[in-house]
């Protein structure tokens, strides 16, 4: 098929007219990577590799716009991209380029969203590590961005009792109050074993307060 009109469309892109009936809209670096001209032919599987880089380019630098405004893992910008590429090989690539360049990094991305999690949102071990997942994270990155802040997670709920849940705890002896908090710290991720041990702790400080 022969390029039978090559003009500028409009900023960086151009209308690529193939055979006088199809058009391309291309970038210039794709027109400049391939010398594409008026007049040129073109074999089918030379066009196909055209169009791949085309809308590779285009994929990529719609992951770069959308890393701008936030962070993502690696699964969360592919599925992103896969929504409106619909090609899945492609997408794959440009996350494995985009990985490479460390524009993203899943470890740096877990580190950052543990971070969050932990220390403001206060949630325990098991909430924490099921939110890391839900982003696509592997186990173990899940696991290793949380490591760090083992010893952080019974102070945190240490404080929700002192600061979230202290209306409900003014009576030992009222086990309705005290099974609703047990059962809002579960929500936050905490285990039975620990949320046990942190209630009678807050009402042996309560105790030893007054005396």
């Amino acid at each position: 098929m022969e390029i039978t009109s090559l003009k500028k469309y409009k900023g960086t892109t151009y209308e690529v007219e193939l055979d006088y009936e199809r058009k391309l809209y291309l970038h210039i670096d794709i027109i400049a990577d391939y010398g594409l001209r008026s007049g040129m032919q073109l074999e089918r599987d030379e066009l196909k590799k055209i169009i791949y880089a085309s809308n590779f380019r285009r994929a990529y630098q719609y992951a770069l716009y959308c890393l701008d405004y936030r962070d993502y893992s690696a699964e969360d910008i592919y599925q992103k991209l896969v929504k409106t590429y619909k090609n899945e090989s492609l997408c794959l690539e440009v996350v494995k380029k985009l990985a490479r360049a460390g524009i993203i990094d899943d470890s740096r991305y877990a580190e950052k969203l543990a971070r969050k999690l932990v220390e403001t949102r206060k949630y325990g071990f098991r909430r924490a590590k099921r939110e890391l997942l839900m982003k696509g994270l592997s186990d173990n990155v899940a696991e290793e961005a949380l490591e760090q802040y083992r010893s952080a997670f019974g102070k945190n709920l240490a404080e929700l009792l002192r600061t979230k849940h202290y209306r409900l705890l003014s009576d030992s002896s009222d086990r309705k109050s005290i099974e609703k908090v047990k059962s809002a710290l579960v929500r936050y991720g905490y285990g039975f074993d620990e949320i046990n041990q942190a209630v009678k702790e807050y009402f042996e400080n309560a105790d030893n307060a007054e005396e």
